[in-house]
C-alpha cells in the first residue's frame, strides 16, 4: 500500500500522537551502544536520533531536546503538502520543527516543552476555522 496523498484526506486524518520519551540530535565520531531511533548521513558525519538518557549515558553533546509527535495517517511519500501545511501551523505558533518521513509516516519533532502548544496546532489545522 502506497499511502494517501490527497491533503484535505492526509489532514483530516492525521491523528498526531505523541511518542514517550526525550530525543536528541548527536553526531558521534564512531559506533555507539544505543538504540538509534533514526540516521541521516551527511557530508560532515551521520546524525542519529537517540533517546536523551542514551545520549548522556554516552556523554554524547546535543544541545536541542525534542518532543516526538508521529502523525499516525500513512501518508505516501509523494504526498504534496502535508509537511508544508504542518510545519506553517507550526510556524504560526512558533514552534521549531524538524521533520522525519518515514514509509509509513511523518514524524515531528519538536521542543520538549512544546509539545503540547505543538499538538493543539496540529487539532486546529482540521477544526473549522483552522488554517
Amino acid at each position: 500500500m502506497s499511502g494517501v496523498r490527497d491533503l484535505r484526506v492526509l489532514l483530516e486524518t492525521m491523528s498526531p500522537e505523541v511518542r514517550s520519551g526525550r530525543y536528541v540530535f548527536v553526531v558521534p565520531e564512531g559506533p555507539i551502544d544505543a538504540e538509534v531511533q533514526a540516521s541521516v548521513v551527511e557530508p560532515e558525519g551521520r546524525s542519529l536520533l537517540l533517546r536523551q538518557e542514551d545520549a548522556d549515558r554516552l556523554r554524547l553533546g546535543y544541545d536541542y531536546v525534542a518532543g516526538w509527535i508521529t502523525l499516525t495517517v500513512h501518508s505516501s511519500l509523494a504526498a504534496v503538502g502535508l509537511t508544508a501545511a504542518v510545519g506553517a501551523a507550526l510556524a504560526e505558533a512558533g514552534i521549531s520543527c524538524n521533520v522525519i518521513a518515514g514509509y509509513h509516516h511523518d514524524h515531528l519533532l519538536v521542543p520538549v516543552d512544546r509539545v503540547g502548544d505543538a499538538m493543539a496546532a496540529l487539532h486546529a489545522l482540521v477544526e473549522p476555522g483552522g488554517q
